[in-house]
């Protein structure tokens, strides 16, 4: 496997995504590369250097998975979604209150605040992806912000609740990580947080380190809130989609976010 370099890459792109409908540009101080439509100047910004570190570890496995990705994603710009009929295709989303708030069209994505670390945002599924609902589709389809609240939580009270389970230090880890794209959602299911805490012997802990787990812990000692806390960071490194490093005390029906001291003992943020 020869080695690449973000010029190369950048051919690579300019060759395989070649469209008449597409333009492409490349920011040199930033080392990235842009392809978007014409006509709506929508599009996607791919940094180079970490997709060369993705190509040195994969191969070109990494190269085809980013052009499906792109692919994908520039077929669904260039499609006028609808909200009516595709009730059932809605679901909540988490994100860091750092996540933009707008596109890069300059669009308003609708969002609701969840704890100091997390928002809900709102995705209209479309099977290999989703889009994130903004503003002019919300005003669009005469639907009110609380509408589409109350479609997303019904629609995340239907997934599954399957987890896998893992004991430490005698604490119980639980991870919910099926890659359907909704698996942090799943902490804004209130029935799942309860079962959860009835079963639990210490106190529940709750992380959404990224968008593609949510991790519960039954903390029965010290060591387990240290335990949690290196968990959680790793996976927060990890995310393809990091939200919150800081995990949850789940308590009378609240997440509280909460610091791990070095001593092991929590503290609420």
């Amino acid at each position: 496997m020869s080695k690449m370099t973000s010029f190369k890459l950048k051919k690579i792109l300019e060759e395989r995504l070649a469209n008449e409908n597409l333009v492409t540009s490349f920011n040199r101080d930033q080392d990235a590369f842009r392809i978007e439509w014409k006509h709506s100047k929508q599009g996607i910004t791919i940094t180079l250097p970490n997709m060369v570190v993705k190509y040195n570890q994969r191969g070109e496995e990494a190269i085809d998975e980013l052009i499906e990705h792109v692919k994908e994603a520039l077929r669904i710009m260039n499609e006028d979604q609808q909200l009516s009929g595709m009730e059932k295709n809605i679901y909540p989303v988490m994100r860091s209150p750092s996540f933009p708030t707008e596109t890069k069209s300059g669009a308003t994505l609708v969002y609701k605040n969840h704890t100091a670390e997390t928002r809900i945002f709102y995705a209209l599924d479309l099977g290999k992806s989703y889009r994130l609902v903004d503003e002019e589709l919300l005003e669009k389809e005469g639907w009110s912000q609380e509408r589409i609240d109350e479609i997303a939580a019904f629609n995340v009270r239907s997934l599954s609740r399957d987890f896998k389970h893992d004991r430490v230090a005698e604490n119980d880890f639980y991870f919910v990580a099926t890659q359907d794209g909704y698996d942090a959602s799943r902490i804004l299911n209130d029935a799942f947080l309860e079962e959860m805490k009835a079963n639990a012997k210490g106190d529940l802990t709750v992380a959404v380190p990224h968008q593609d787990v949510l991790i519960f812990a039954d903390i029965q000692n010290k060591m387990g809130y240290d335990i949690l806390a290196q968990m959680t960071m790793k996976f927060f490194a990890e995310g393809r989609i990091p939200i919150t490093s800081l995990p949850f005390i789940y308590e009378d029906k609240k997440l509280e976010p909460i610091f791990i001291l070095a001593k092991n003992r929590p503290e609420k943020n």
